[in-house]
């Protein structure tokens, strides 16, 4: 049975290197209602790396916790799925939809919809194997003209499957192309579990126009949150009041970046905390007024209080100039 509890309208979509502690709690702040982990690997051999270590971080994070798992051997997942869950995970997500060609070259991620044999034995498995709610991530299929999602779907919930986030694009789209939200839609009609969309959701009109036309249970929304975590502000303001929330000015996205520095400092130390801030700093400031000439002088320096610092001071300049957000490109 699906719990009720992280029955919100608005998921974070798992990101590999994007969606790490900090970030799913800043979403969460700004009213996401759940988060799913950054993809885990199933391999034992890999699971005290420094890299593994930090994906499996959930200390003092806002409940549901999901830990995201990937690989393609039933019982590797299964166990995988019982270290999550003993490491403080509340539920379970099997990775079933990333494209990338390092993780679907070991016949994992969206390369296993080409296996649907192995795809129910893994599903049948996992969800034994643990008490918690397991939810699945996946897309339309692996080619196009070959979407066999709805045969997927419906063997997921047949195994017990709690949810299931879908991608509108198969992995030969990878992230191109436009999503299609038709499947989504028939998908949706064919089982009765909840059903979240997820592609392409980058404004309040889409989400609206999502919701309505795929009637999904949910939306995930992945990219268009990346150095804008207030999207889900906006978009639960306009889904209820069919009305536009003002953008956030200047000293709030400063007030937020820098909070979400000094978070990721924390969370991973002076070298590589300095390092994984660089994309987030530049997705913040991506539009803003001479933030090209920002960006190179911020990749120059090498430690957190000077990145800090050259943060603070270019959206004092901003604030100086009277800038605002209606000067973002959003």
């Amino acid at each position: 049975m699906f719990d009720k509890s992280i029955d919100k309208k608005l998921w974070v979509a798992p990101m590999a290197g994007v969606t790490d502690r900090p970030f799913r709690t800043l979403c969460k702040y700004f009213g996401a209602g759940h988060a799913v982990s950054e993809m885990m690997t199933s391999d034992q051999t890999l699971r005290m790396t420094k890299k593994s270590l930090y994906r499996a971080n959930f200390d003092g994070e806002i409940a549901p916790i999901s830990a995201q798992i990937a690989g393609s051997d039933p019982e590797q997942l299964a166990e995988a799925a019982r270290y999550q869950v003993a490491n403080g995970a509340q539920i379970v997500d099997i990775n079933m939809g990333c494209p990338a060609k390092k993780v679907c070259s070991k016949l994992a991620g969206s390369a296993l919809l080409q296996d649907e044999d192995l795809v129910a034995r893994i599903l049948d498995t996992v969800v034994e194997a643990v008490d918690v709610p397991v939810t699945l991530k996946t897309r339309l299929g692996f080619l196009n003209g070959q979407e066999n999602i709805i045969r997927v779907a419906k063997r997921a919930e047949q195994a017990g499957i709690a949810a299931l986030a879908l991608h509108g694009r198969t992995r030969e789209d990878m992230y191109l192309n436009t999503a299609r939200y038709d499947l989504i839609k028939d998908v949706k009609q064919e089982i009765k579990i909840p059903v979240i969309a997820n592609g392409d959701i980058n404004s309040p009109e889409k989400a609206k126009y999502v919701l309505e036309h795929t009637h999904a249970d949910a939306l995930m929304i992945g990219r268009a949150a990346q150095g804008r975590p207030w999207i889900f502000r906006e978009i639960a303001h306009y889904l209820k009041t069919n009305e536009y929330l003002e953008a956030p000015q200047i000293q709030e996205v400063k007030e937020v970046l820098l909070g979400h520095l000094n978070e990721l400092y924390q969370f991973y130390g002076e070298y590589s905390g300095c390092r994984i801030a660089r994309k987030h700093i530049a997705w913040y400031t991506k539009g803003l007024r001479s933030s090209n000439e920002f960006r190179q002088q911020m990749y120059q320096v090498d430690t957190t209080a000077q990145q800090a610092h050259v943060v603070e001071q270019y959206f004092n300049e901003l604030l100086t100039e009277g800038s605002l957000m209606s000067d973002v490109q959003l």
